[in-house]
């Protein structure tokens, strides 16, 4: 087992660590990026979040927002705002331009933030998708609870029931609450990459203690048993994984593709208009 700190990033105001790549972490297929932000809290009259309209195009992103609020607006005509406990998954495929911002009603009276956003590649059969986003409230998601710990499953199925998201290609997105004092054990099958990512509070992995803002990177020889206990202080755990896909991944600012050409043709495709605009 190897761990990854999260690397601090700061963008503007908003506190961000990431996780993913890193110099000691550059890829975990299917999964490409990882920013951590927050937690923090904004004060009145300001700013928001940064991201305002941008493109992307060939992967899909997943915001868990764990405290505050975000507004999303895209160019499929989509707009949402999710709360405390709340997701956002966008399929980018052939293109999309989104901005994730902070409501009126935050920026006016501030409050507590802190969100997450990851980054899931699509293979080349599917970088040319439509397009497609869907908010969820926390109430929409699936709750598995054990006596010391909450699971809040997004995609993939867990005792026969299932996540509301049906993922293209069958990642299970998840994260856990664990009390102190929580045992959670789960396996993991072979061939699937593991993104298990330590949010906050005390918490020890197959035995060996793992400090907040952390990746834990497991081998994927064979299924894998994932033992957490949570020690001291609560804590948040993301707990995702996927089918690999084994393809050349060409990432160039907001767009993850093939080969350089397509990274290319996306920004022509885009300056052209034809991702539409917020």
């Amino acid at each position: 087992m190897k761990q990854h700190a999260a690397l601090e990033t700061p963008m503007a105001d908003l506190v961000t660590f990431r996780a993913l790549p890193t110099p000691s972490l550059p890829a975990m297929d299917p999964f490409l990026f990882l920013n951590h932000h927050g937690p923090q809290v904004y004060p009145p009259e300001n700013q928001g979040l940064p991201f305002g309209p941008h493109p992307h195009k060939g992967f899909e992103t997943l915001t868990f927002v764990f405290d505050g609020e975000v507004a999303h607006s895209d160019s499929t005509g989509q707009t949402f705002v999710t709360g405390p406990g709340g997701v956002q998954w966008m399929t980018a495929g052939r293109g999309i331009e989104h901005e994730e911002v902070s409501p009126d009603s935050f920026k006016e009276r501030g409050g507590p933030l802190e969100i997450i956003q990851v980054w899931m590649n699509l293979p080349a059969r599917l970088k040319r998708s439509e397009p497609w986003y869907r908010g969820y409230e926390s109430e929409e998601l699936l709750h598995v609870h054990g006596s010391s710990w909450a699971w809040h499953i997004v995609s993939g199925e867990v005792d026969g029931r299932h996540g509301p998201v049906k993922s293209v290609t069958g990642l299970f997105m998840s994260w856990l609450e664990l009390q102190s004092g929580a045992q959670f054990s789960e396996q993991v099958p072979a061939g699937r990459g593991l993104m298990l990512y330590v949010v906050r509070g005390k918490t020890s992995v197959n035995g060996t203690p793992v400090r907040r803002r952390t990746m834990v990177e497991l081998g994927a020889e064979n299924d894998r048993t994932v033992e957490l206990t949570c020690e001291g202080e609560d804590a948040l755990v993301l707990f995702c994984h996927g089918a690999e896909i084994q393809e050349p991944v060409v990432a160039y600012g907001p767009f993850v593709m093939n080969t350089e050409d397509e990274i290319r043709e996306a920004y022509a495709e885009y300056q052209a208009g034809k991702f539409g605009r917020v």
